[in-house]
């Protein structure tokens, strides 16, 4: 197991991860949620040795990294959410660097730098010079990188940010073999809920540096089980017509984009009547009116105000 057991991280005096309490046990892929600027980087840059935490403890079966950091480094690998390549240098080139960092040489190096292209599907470039990659075959590399030693945690902070559809599938599907498969570990971080809810048995939602919420899909929508989420389609929005929706009685949290509300209300709430004299009122139509079955983006939103992209 490996754990963070009441962790803080404070720069300049500003906390910007506090109290944070996870684990992950072996064989989970676990996802770890929030908008920008949660704390969710700096969490996994203490988890992974880069930082130590200004308060609290991390641990690998039961004996502290913070100290010892070499016993979980042997085991982990880490993919940045960062390009961390170099441009000039061939796909092999750059592993073959990397894997000397692992302290790999001969051929058990050269082994583990086609293993690690034959998985994440590169084997074919892999003379090819890095800049002439696109972005997804980028990250792809960036992820062999991470497997030369053949971790038994893998730590993925938005792999998948800015690539084409195929790259992020490939990413996506590499991920998951490595946990079913290799029983790799996981912990995993993204800005889209439909790959953690894919990939994750466990998910953690972070923001303002503190876990808000912990737990399976299951787990988490049961936060919502006192909630109705209405989706309403109206013929224009304006900043003072949402304002007063947002009074009505029994709403808890909205989210205004592109001619729809999306509204949590309080479960056998009434406020559909309020909603059309509020329309009324600043001449919007109300097209359509649908309830949803809730979302983990739902639950996301109720707990932080923001969708996963803000």
């Amino acid at each position: 197991m490996l754990e963070t057991i009441h962790v803080s991280k404070s720069f300049k005096g500003k906390k910007a991860v506090q109290d944070v309490s996870l684990y992950l046990n072996q064989g989970e892929s676990v996802g770890l949620i929030g908008p920008n600027g949660a704390g969710k980087s700096t969490t996994i840059s203490m988890i992974s040795t880069l930082i130590k935490p200004t308060t609290g403890e991390i641990k690998l079966n039961g004996v502290n990294t913070i100290d010892n950091p070499s016993e979980l480094r042997k085991i982990l690998g880490v993919v940045p959410q960062e390009i961390a390549l170099y441009e000039e240098l061939s796909a092999y080139e750059n592993l073959q660097f990397f894997g000397s960092i692992y302290n790999l040489t001969g051929k058990e190096l050269e082994k583990n730098i086609q293993e690690a292209l034959d998985i994440v599907g590169l084997k074919d470039r892999q003379k090819d010079v890095v800049k002439t990659f696109s972005g997804g075959m980028k990250r792809r590399i960036n992820i062999a990188a991470a497997l030369l030693h053949q971790p038994k945690i893998l730590i993925l902070d938005e792999p998948t940010v800015g690539i084409d559809p195929q790259s992020r599938n490939h990413i996506l599907e590499t991920v998951r073999m490595l946990n079913e498969k290799d029983n790799t570990t996981i912990l995993y971080t993204s800005h889209y809920m439909e790959e953690v809810e894919q990939l994750c048995d466990r998910l953690y939602i972070m923001d303002h540096g503190e876990i808000i919420a912990a737990g399976t899909k299951e787990e988490l929508l049961s936060i919502l089980s006192t909630e109705d989420t209405i989706k309403v389609e109206v013929s224009k929005l304006d900043e003072v017509f949402v304002e007063q929706v947002k009074s009505i009685d029994g709403i808890r949290k909205i989210e205004a984009s592109q001619g729809q509300l999306k509204i949590i209300v309080k479960k056998g709430s009434h406020f559909i009547r309020e909603l059309v004299h509020v329309a009324d009122s600043h001449q919007v139509q109300i097209i359509q009116y649908q309830a949803e079955t809730p979302s983990l983006e739902d639950v996301f939103l109720h707990l932080t105000g923001r969708t996963l992209r803000d």
